[in-house]
């Protein structure tokens, strides 16, 4: 799938190297997928199927390197991929606390195949890993490498909380152990630094605040004034911590008071395979409402159909049920010139005052969005000058070259006391 972080890791390599940095991003696990040119390397470290293996067979742990070879290749994992496996904390709690043991764990294996690459490259300034789950890692990697670790930290608790009571535990205590061997943490956004630096104990002096960026090529001020039906828009992986049944309860309170007016709601975005019976107790509820014809679900969309989805919208809103540290979705929308009608959670707030582009809501509300996208609707002129203003924000505040900056500014911070 497109996956948030990923996306957001592929942009800041590419504008590194842009900036004339050498950059090397490393996959793990699998082959990323990105709606913008990837400058990943094709080599995957941690090859999901070899991982999996050594967590459930000890034989595999063991086993000579040419014979990983055809199991840690790019297409043999893209195909196992292919099966939409499932990703469910619950059931990944010995994995996850094996990977955070390091050299310790039961992929230790993976860990000597990494080093044994990265001793042949040139030497590093700085190494990055993309999320506390792999802090695992830092220990060996600053060990034998001799350079400074960061740390990005972008939505690691709605993991870890999923995970089971013991595991969770067990894990928590891992990641604040490998904390010793990390220079600095880069939380995406001034609520998860001020968040993580309570829920995993980090010292505020080890944070360094890298906030979101994202590529505005190919992204502009949508044709405005717009003609019917009103169209709000959720484009985000179909899942109930997003929210799609929150906005769909709103649009529900939103027609009763608009009877015999033309509107829609519309939805894209991964559909992991676990979620189908949600999306389709989704669709029963709007059929019961007759509200049926109205809504649609577009899929995933690649990046010039996410495009012209976003600008296809009136409205574009996302009210997750959990404190969302990202929010890149919000970021394209506004990019767009959308405005936004997001719950007062997680780094929403921070991002729409930062912009001016949208309308935050009590959480939890479906009567506080369906207020909020009733007063956009009646008020055509104040929309248009919150899209307007997000457009402007966005670019201000979070355009991949401040991501950039603020990425190095870190890097040296680190490298120099290093």
């Amino acid at each position: 799938m497109y996956c948030g972080s990923c996306l957001r890791d592929n942009a800041l390599a590419a504008a590194l190297l842009a900036r004339g940095h050498d950059v090397v991003l490393t996959p793990v696990y699998t082959p990323t997928r990105t709606d913008e040119r990837n400058v990943s390397r094709a080599q995957v470290f941690f090859g999901g199927i070899s991982v999996f293996l050594e967590q459930q067979v000890p034989l595999f742990r063991h086993t000579p390197r040419v014979f990983d070879r055809l199991w840690d290749a790019p297409w043999v994992i893209r195909l196992a991929s292919k099966r939409q496996i499932k990703i469910d904390p619950g059931s990944l709690g010995e994995m996850t606390v094996s990977m955070l043991r390091g050299e310790r764990g039961f992929q230790a294996k993976e860990i000597a195949k990494l080093l044994q690459w990265l001793r042949r490259e040139p030497r590093f300034d700085v190494i990055n890993l993309p999320y506390a789950l792999l802090l695992g890692l830092a220990a060996p990697l600053r060990r034998e490498l001799k350079a400074p670790i960061c740390c990005t930290l972008q939505g690691e608790d709605l993991f870890l909380d999923g995970l089971g009571h013991e595991y969770r535990s067990e894990s928590m205590s891992l990641i604040r152990a490998a904390m010793a061997h990390v220079d600095a943490f880069l939380p995406v956004s001034e609520y998860y630094r001020d968040f993580m630096t309570k829920y995993l104990g980090i010292p505020r002096e080890k944070m360094r605040l890298v906030p979101l960026g994202i590529n505005m090529d190919g992204y502009g001020v949508r044709p405005a004034p717009r003609k019917p039906p009103f169209t709000i828009g959720y484009l985000a992986r179909i899942a109930p911590e997003k929210g799609l049944h929150t906005l769909v309860e709103a649009y529900h309170v939103l027609r009763d008071r608009t009877k015999g007016e033309p509107a829609r709601l519309v939805a894209a975005g991964y559909l992991p395979p676990e979620h189908q019976p949600y999306l389709e107790e989704i669709r029963r509820k709007m059929r019961d409402w007759g509200l049926e014809a109205e809504f649609a679900y577009r899929g995933e969309v690649d990046r010039a159909q996410k495009t012209a989805f976003l600008q296809s919208l009136d409205v574009f809103s996302v009210p997750t049920t959990y404190a969302e540290p990202k929010g890149m979705f919000l970021l394209e929308a506004m990019a767009n010139a959308v405005p936004v009608v997001q719950p007062r959670k997680g780094a929403f707030p921070e991002m729409v005052s930062k912009t001016g582009g949208g309308v935050i809501v009590e959480p939890d509300n479906p009567s506080a969005l369906a207020d909020a996208y009733l007063e956009l609707w009646r008020n055509p002129e104040r929309a248009t000058a919150l899209g307007r203003a997000g457009a402007a924000g966005v670019r201000e505040h979070y355009d991949v070259g401040r991501m950039a900056e603020a990425a190095e500014s870190a890097y040296e911070s680190v490298r120099s006391a290093h």
